[in-house]
């Protein structure tokens, strides 16, 4: 893996994302962000992600309300919050604003899940063509972030994405299908769909995202 100390501003992060390159913090404190290059790239197959039946039903009950674009500056805030098992993050406030500037310029996505009027869980990233790159998520309370993940996939699928990237394989990812594939066949998929004209669907039909959660259960 190369990193290499860089000075990033929204227009070089965009350019370094169409080339397979993220950045990264040392720690919430730090004050230096980094070009991650890994030899192993992680991704999400989103005709192959594996639903539950037990998460499916948490899915489609009231447990949680779920929303897209709604509060991205909470949502970054609360994957950059220090939990029991993550007690430092990469997100430091530079990451913060510069993601928050990408999603003022229609780059950057979140999805939030609330719970009694509290926002509980939830994910962000970056679309650009047929491309979902995933940041981080959170959550605060059971499946909250699990929820997110379902309802971003359901949200990529409708859209006609090509390719969801993690970045890395964590064990909470590979329970739904991630993987890891060398680097090159990553920057050969990220060429064919990076230009690819998908469509991010801030609010989708209720009707058909159910269609999807039951498609994604039956894989």
């Amino acid at each position: 893996m190369s990193r290499r100390s860089v000075e990033v501003t929204t227009d070089l992060l965009l350019r370094a994302y169409r080339h397979g390159l993220f950045p990264m913090a040392e720690g919430r404190a730090g004050d230096k962000l980094f070009w991650l290059d890994p030899v192993k790239r992680g991704v999400m197959p989103l005709d192959e992600f594996h639903l539950p039946r037990r998460l499916l039903r948490t899915v489609l009950s009231d447990t949680f309300s779920v929303t897209a674009d709604r509060n991205f500056a909470g949502t970054i805030a609360g994957c950059a919050t220090p939990l029991p098992d993550r007690t430092d993050t990469w997100i430091n406030p530079q990451i913060e604003h510069l993601f928050t500037e990408l999603f003022r310029m229609g780059h950057a996505h979140s999805v939030e899940t609330w719970q009694n009027g509290a926002l509980v869980g939830g994910l962000y990233g970056v679309a650009l063509g047929g491309v979902f790159f995933g940041e981080s998520m959170f959550s605060f309370v059971r499946d909250a972030s699990k929820v997110a993940l379902v309802h971003l996939i359901a949200r990529l699928r409708l859209g006609d994405f090509r390719l969801l990237d993690t970045q890395f394989v964590t064990t909470h990812l590979a329970q739904f299908g991630a993987r890891e594939i060398p680097r090159e066949i990553y920057k050969q998929q990220l060429a064919e769909s990076v230009d690819y004209p998908a469509v991010w669907l801030t609010d989708p039909e209720p009707e058909a995202l159910e269609r999807e959660f039951r498609l994604l259960a039956a894989v």
